[in-house]
């Protein structure tokens, strides 16, 4: 039985924490949450502690899920890795990219998994996109956003978020996650836009963003994310990638509330379009929604520990993710377009 420590109660900490409520695997021994009172319901069954290290010290996890605010991220990860535990870590992963380095090198010197929260990996029906994309074989074009006309409590969310972390950081890493699945190739070059369109964030955060990322086989892709009351829901949720034999898209349902965290990973239909021939559907009925993905994710942190899963790969793969959305982040900031490592200069 894994003893498991969950820090955040938040929509993504809540649904991890009773998805190791309900894992046979697991035992909660702790939550940590910033009032130090559990959410109504069966976590309340379980001590609650508004301070992290003190439950780390008290609880001794073999695992520990981070499901906090960005920048506590690293800090909290390495904490719990030094004192012997596992770590799932909500995205992104960290702040920075030296911190995210930081982190995984603390895997590596520790042998703990480290495993991050990209939730569409374990989602069948964005495998069955990603198969689809790289059988009709690169270089490809990306599109993909995601925006959320957010009001109330949802934009209460999200002006907190914003408060460490911007849109285009904060969703793209999802996306750009999916882009580097498909390509298998290295980014090399990325460049953003954004602006500020609410006096209810800092002078110096964007609501709205945008960014371009080229790779070393030449594809390239586009990436969109705004949040707030004034943004539009006109073609929010655009899934397409594009290559010389044809295309594979995601056919959204109509009107969709673009706030509803559930449909942010729902695909339903595939359309894929060849050069030559006719356009097929693929209809993919009964997804998993919301709480059964993070189900999902914390069985397979369960079973990474098990089986000793090699985690080499998807470690990588997050740091690269993180790293070229905090570069976009910076070329938004900067006006400057910003070359990676690596690429030629």
């Amino acid at each position: 039985m894994i003893k498991v420590l969950i820090a955040g109660l938040g929509n993504m900490g809540k649904s991890h924490a009773l998805a190791l409520h309900n894992h046979p695997g697991a035992q909660v021994v702790g939550l940590v949450n910033r009032s130090g009172v559990a959410p109504e319901g069966v976590l309340q069954t379980y001590p609650c502690y508004d301070d992290f290290y003190t439950a780390l010290a008290a609880t001794k996890p073999d695992l520990v899920v981070v499901a906090t605010y960005t920048d506590t991220h690293a800090d909290y990860a390495i904490a719990a890795m030094e004192a012997g535990a596992h770590v799932f870590v909500e995205k992104p992963l960290a702040m920075t990219g030296d911190e995210a380095d930081r982190v995984v090198a603390k895997a590596v010197e520790t042998g703990r998994k480290l495993v991050v929260g990209y939730i569409l990996r374990h989602h069948p029906s964005w495998q069955r996109l990603i198969a689809e994309a790289r059988a009709l074989g690169g270089p490809y074009v990306f599109r993909l956003n995601l925006n959320q006309q957010s009001r109330g409590a949802e934009w209460e969310t999200h002006k907190s978020l914003m408060e460490t972390t911007s849109p285009i950081v904060d969703c793209g890493v999802h996306y750009v996650d999916v882009m580097c699945q498909i390509t298998d190739a290295k980014p090399v070059k990325v460049h953003g836009i954004g602006l500020r369109l609410s006096d209810e964030i800092a002078p110096d955060m964007y609501n709205y963003g945008q960014f371009q990322v080229s790779f070393s086989d030449g594809s390239v892709g586009w990436y969109e994310a705004g949040w707030g009351p004034m943004i539009s829901e006109t073609a929010y949720f655009v899934k397409d990638i594009i290559s010389p034999n044809g295309s594979v898209s995601i056919v959204a349902e109509e009107a969709w509330d673009s706030a509803d965290v559930d449909r942010h990973t729902k695909v339903g239909a595939l359309r894929l379009h060849p050069v030559v021939g006719a356009d097929r559907m693929i209809e993919l009925p009964d997804e998993p929604g919301h709480q059964q993905l993070c189900d999902a994710e914390q069985d397979f942190v369960l079973r990474a520990i098990a089986e000793d899963i090699d985690l080499t790969r998807h470690m990588t793969d997050a740091v690269q993710s993180l790293k070229i959305c905090l570069a976009a982040d910076h070329s938004i900031r900067s006006g400057q377009a910003v070359l990676l490592e690596g690429a030629a200069q």
